[in-house]
Order: C-alpha cells, then structure tokens, then sequence
C-alpha cells in the first residue's frame, strides 16, 4: 500500500515533522511504501480565480491552469492507496502553504474530473498546535470539510499539542499501521 504524506510545516524536524514521521514509520512497518512531501518548498501558488466569477478551467474540467508543482503533486494523491495531511497549526487553522495547495484541489474537485482521481481515497489528518494547544481540534473541524468536500474518505483526524506530542507519537504510529493494511 501506498502512503502519501503531506506536510505543511517548514521545519522538517519539528514538531509536525515528528508526528508525520510516527506515522509514517508506522506505515513502514505495516509494509506501506511511504512518500513523505515537504509543501513549503514547493512552489504551489494561490488560487488566482482565473475568471471573472471566480472560477476557472478547474470548474470546467477538473485542472488547475497554474503551471506549478501542484499539478504533479495531486497526481501523486492520484496514485496513493491512502494520503496524510499534517500541519502545524496556526490561529486554529492550516498552515498556509497546506491552505493553498488544498484551496487548488478543492476547486478541482468541484468537477467530476477532478473529484474522481481522489474520491473514496482515506485520509488521515494531523493538526499540531504549539503554544497553548487549543487550536488543534478547531484545525481538525476545516480539514475534515475540506478533505470531504473534496471526496476524500476522512478515516481519522488525530489532533496534537506541543503538551503531549510524546504521548501521541505511539497513536500516530498505530495510526500508520492501520493506514498501511491493518484496517
């Protein structure tokens, strides 16, 4: 099984890292070939809402216009058996460059074209808040909606804080275990 993980954070060992990591080493164990993506490097631009309404080709035929690294990477979802969302949290939500690839692939799915490539796709969600904490389950509530909205299949959204990341590194790898085969 193929995992794809997404990673909206800049450090790649920080704290999300960490949690993306615990799953993903719990997908290797379960035997899931695991390809874990750095967002913030990627060059993958905002939605320019190419026309007048707002919209675009992704309206029209399920692609995006822009000629950056988003196309390749949702093909990549397109060939995962499961992908990961994680991402440090900020004001209760995405980091910004999760935000603007899933805005993109949001509007790509509004077509039938777009939303078939990923539809029924599990997905597992990991919101990591630093400082106090409490943004993390907020985080979970706008991937969840954004992920089904897309057609992906929300299997599990796990929210952390820097208070007890240790604690759930070892749910994270079980997390892993069951994406990858043990479901």
């Amino acid at each position: 099984m193929k995992v794809l993980i997404l990673n909206g954070a800049r450090n790649p060992e920080g704290q999300t890292a960490r949690a993306a990591e615990a799953l993903a080493e719990g997908a290797r164990e379960a035997g899931g070939e695991v390809e874990h993506v750095l967002l913030p490097p990627l060059a993958i631009e905002r939605c320019r809402q190419c026309q007048a309404d707002g919209w675009g080709i992704c309206r029209t035929y399920g692609n995006c216009a822009i000629e950056d690294d988003f196309a390749g990477l949702a093909a990549r979802i397109a060939e995962a058996d499961a992908v990961a969302f994680a991402t440090p949290v900020y004001f209760s939500d995405l980091a910004e460059s999760l935000r603007a690839f899933l805005d993109r692939l949001r509007r790509t799915c509004m077509h039938e074209a777009g939303k078939a490539r990923i539809a029924g796709t599990p997905a597992v969600g990991v919101c990591v808040a630093g400082g106090g904490g409490g943004g993390a389950p907020e985080c979970t509530m706008h991937l969840t909606k954004i992920l089904s909205r897309c057609g992906f299949d929300c299997v599990d959204m796990v929210p952390v804080r820097r208070q007890n990341l240790e604690a759930k590194l070892p749910l994270l790898a079980q997390t892993g275990r069951w994406l990858a085969g043990e479901r």
